[in-house]
């Protein structure tokens, strides 16, 4: 289901452009955890750059000019020193693709890549809230379409899995290995109903239809849960005390 066959084009034009200054190809997100959907994942890549000066990035641009018409989104571009002096303030971000990606050109920078935990739930929080001020958001000017309704729960739901994955994680628990078995845990850590969630992974599974359920209900219950969750952490971590690195 992953198109590797666009991924090895790109990573073509991508050596082509940047010649030298191409330093390594990183596959990470959900198609280099093994829960990859063509309908609801995106292709996530990361481009090793050894300088990202104007002209290192023209190079590169015709590659990720073709990469975007081919509807996949732009890669993320960093060098290996900025990755490294990043781990501060994308703990999150860094943990997770340090703990899945694929090489697919050139060495792995992760390997040997510390990511300092101090500083990780305060970003928890931060996303946390963050990401509910987006849904409701979104939710204010959805209300009453169907389709867009049903396209923003199945749309944030991936984001909401990874914040509570690295909840269990603030809290001490081993990382789950899927979504359905984050939500599960968590379940029984925090209190919030997680019928919603479950009924979103139903659907994105293929394991039921749209028509099973009532939109604005699902949504009500997913709002909830994720209002909950928000201010467990909250409480949660805030009385746990200073978090080791």
């Amino acid at each position: 289901m992953i198109p590797e066959k666009q991924i090895n084009e790109f990573i073509h034009r991508a050596r082509q452009g940047a010649g030298d200054a191409l330093e390594c190809v990183i596959l990470y997100g959900s198609a280099a955890a093994g829960d990859y959907h063509p309908e609801f994942s995106n292709v996530n890549l990361l481009c090793v750059l050894r300088d990202t000066s104007y002209r290192t990035l023209d190079h590169l641009s015709a590659a990720v000019t073709w990469w975007e018409r081919n509807k996949f989104p732009a890669p993320l571009v960093m060098t290996r020193d900025e990755i490294k002096r990043s781990t501060d303030v994308f703990s999150i971000e860094l943990f997770d693709i340090k703990q899945r990606h694929k090489v697919l050109f050139g060495d792995d920078v992760f390997a040997e890549l510390e990511v300092p935990m101090h500083l990780h739930r305060a970003q928890l929080e931060y996303e946390l809230r963050e990401k509910l001020i987006l849904l409701r958001e979104r939710l204010l000017v959805a209300i009453g379409d169907k389709g867009r309704m049903w396209e923003l729960l199945l749309r944030s739901l991936p984001a909401f899995s990874t914040l509570f994955r690295h909840t269990l994680i603030a809290l001490g628990e081993a990382v789950p290995g899927s979504k359905r078995e984050t939500v599960e845990i968590l379940a029984r850590r925090v209190p919030f109903d997680p019928s919603a969630f479950y009924q979103l992974l139903d659907l994105r599974e293929g394991k039921a239809k749209r028509s099973q359920f009532d939109v604005a209900e699902v949504f009500a219950r997913y709002l909830t849960a994720v209002e909950q969750v928000t201010a467990s952490v909250d409480t949660m971590l805030d009385s746990a005390g200073p978090q080791k690195a």
